[in-house]
């Protein structure tokens, strides 16, 4: 059975929540192996001076511990 560990991130993308979540999966990814799955722990949006709209999505992702012999 594997151990796993978690980290909570959180993606910015000005698209959508959806489009956060993947920016922090695809991030995460060029460092963790066998990530197990995702938790949307929350999602927010700002809005500047001039109405641009800024996606926040956090997530927790868990990934499967290295074993060592």
């Amino acid at each position: 059975m594997p151990v796993l560990n978690s980290i909570e991130l959180e993606g910015v993308s000005s698209i959508g929540w959806d489009d956060a979540a993947q920016d922090a999966v695809r991030e995460a990814g060029r460092t963790l192996r066998r990530i197990m799955r995702l938790d949307v722990l929350a999602v927010g949006v700002g809005v500047d001076a001039e109405g641009e709209r800024e996606y926040r999505t956090t997530i927790r992702l868990f990934f499967e511990v290295d074993r060592q012999p």
